[in-house]
């Protein structure tokens, strides 16, 4: 079975498109793509219930960032700064990078 594709990466900058926290940006922090969902910084954030670890001394609740699936979150291109959709393009070098439909602007660096 191939691997699901993601239109985002860790560090890009996305804009939620559905649910409670619509229209909030924020920088993916990690991809999950076999569930098909992303973890955004400050977006979707809920509380759990936290026992005391090793790692954790502290315990007590903490807010942390859920998951939010990929098809609710848009990429924002950083030259126009506007929410856009991505084209695959293949430069010169072969490497396949992916740019900004509005613009034109290669995101991949």
């Amino acid at each position: 079975m191939t691997r699901p594709r993601a239109h985002v990466r860790s560090g890009d900058t996305v804009v939620v498109l559905a649910g409670k926290d619509r229209g909030k940006k924020g920088k993916v922090l990690r991809v999950l793509p076999e569930k098909q969902r992303v973890i955004v910084e400050g977006v979707n954030v809920v509380k759990r219930h936290q026992r005391p670890t090793r790692q954790v001394m502290q315990g007590g609740i903490i807010e942390k960032e859920a998951p939010v699936h990929l098809s609710n979150v848009m990429l924002v291109c950083p030259r126009c700064n506007t929410p856009t959709r991505t084209a695959r393009r293949i430069l010169e070098s072969g490497r396949k990078v992916r740019a900004c439909k509005r613009c034109g602007e290669v995101i991949d660096k």
